[in-house]
């Protein structure tokens, strides 16, 4: 059966956003028995960002997705559907993705949230291309964005070296102009239903004393189960999405992949037979950022230069829940528009919050961290990332760790 290629959709406009607050593997010594050299050997992480006081999920997720709009060269008016990938929103109810329509001032767009974890992004896209492609809406908003840090057991090593916090965005557009997307795949192996959960806060298992005591609010993983279905699904579906292009390895000039674990993007070059040269990777400064990992790669990878107008890329990912999926695509878009998301300004963006008493939601076993920043910006010392760790998303996309000014309360 010929194979048919998809084609209508592009991706016009990209952005990001990283907490400026970074946890090195030299801080988490202080937490649990493990060292930098056991991190990176085995995962390849040497530091990931932290979303301060001040930051949540909806908050970094407006950053982003106004970067990616004016990158577009759009006004937020004109996007017609918002959509944010994530495990960590704000709330049960209203979704992420109702708060970021309102603090970047859209009144027209849907908007609500998709629970497909590491995968949200790219099955956000696959949503996205076909509203778009069905005449619904000329403009879509997808976001990945999570704070990671919230839910994770700092307790637990096999965990907490792994997750960080961030987010990242992408605006498609309906154009008949040739290229954009090519092909698709998503599916779900319920084999890896139960690899990596929360065992609470959910209709089964509602918050109690009992909950909170046994930790179950915080993530559970096992890496063996999660590194065997990761590497199978994440060679699969792309394969499957590249097939469905009718295109093969060979017509790939960049493997953009969910930064998980350096192991598994090995494994899964050395699966495929495919060189490990044309994978984008950066989970050496973030970490794993769930839904926000495809985005905040694509984002720097252009940045970078790794990607170019004409270029077939593959965006692929696997989550929790066995979620997977891939996009195979000829990218269109001047890298050189990604200058436009620096007018965008971080501190002029808000979450409101309802009339209700504030809680600080920063993980009280890193309050000794942010103690650590302070007295470094007293002493004279620049907080945040040093030189190794700059990344190239930009400078605004670094900075605000610990921003008060992200969440509005009411005035009471």
């Amino acid at each position: 059966m010929k194979p048919r290629v998809l084609s209508g959709v592009h991706v016009t406009g990209w952005g990001a956003y990283a907490p400026s607050l970074v946890l090195t593997n030299a801080d988490l010594e202080r937490l649990v028995e493990t060292s930098d050299e056991w991190i990176v050997s085995r995962t390849g992480i040497r530091e990931r960002r932290i979303a301060g006081p001040g930051e949540t999920t909806a908050s970094m997720a407006a950053i982003a997705g106004l970067r990616a709009i004016a990158t577009a060269g759009l006004q937020p008016e004109d996007i017609d559907l918002i959509l944010v990938g994530t495990l960590t929103p704000d709330y049960p109810l209203p979704s992420a993705a109702v708060l970021v329509k309102e603090a970047i001032g859209n009144t027209k767009a849907a908007a609500m949230d998709l629970a497909a974890a590491c995968s949200g992004f790219v099955y956000g896209y696959a949503m996205a291309h076909a509203y778009l492609s069905s005449g619904l809406g000329k403009h879509a908003l997808v976001v990945g964005s999570e704070t990671m840090s919230r839910c994770t057991d700092f307790t637990d090593r096999g965990t907490c070296v792994l997750f960080g916090d961030g987010a990242g965005a992408a605006v498609l557009s309906a154009s008949d102009e040739p290229g954009g997307t090519l092909g698709m795949e998503l599916t779900t192996d319920t084999a890896a239903t139960y690899s990596i959960w929360i065992p609470a806060g959910g209709a089964t298992r509602p918050a109690n004393e009992a909950t909170v005591a046994g930790r179950e609010h915080l993530m559970r993983m096992k890496g063996g189960e999660t590194f065997k279905v990761a590497v199978r699904r994440l060679g699969s579906t792309s394969l499957r999405a590249l097939e469905k292009a009718g295109m093969g390895l060979d017509d790939v000039d960049l493997v953009v992949p969910h930064q998980a674990n350096i192991r598994i993007l090995e494994a899964l070059a050395k699966s495929m037979s495919f060189p490990m040269e044309r994978v984008f990777v950066n989970i050496d400064r973030y970490g794993n950022t769930s839904a926000a990992s495809v985005p905040i790669a694509l984002v720097e990878a252009v940045a970078e230069g790794r990607i170019k107008q004409g270029d077939r890329i593959v965006l692929v990912a696997f989550g929790a829940g066995g979620t997977a999926g891939a996009v195979a695509l000829e990218w269109t878009a001047d890298p050189a528009d990604r200058l436009r998301a620096d007018a965008v300004d971080p501190d002029s963006i808000s979450i409101s919050v309802p009339n209700i008493e504030p809680v600080n939601p920063f993980p009280p076993a890193l309050e000794w961290l942010l103690e650590k920043v302070e007295s470094d910006a007293g002493n004279g010392r620049r907080p945040g990332p040093d030189a190794r760790s700059t990344t190239t998303i930009s400078d605004a996309a670094v900075s605000g760790a610990g921003r008060s000014a992200a969440v509005t309360p009411p005035e009471r």
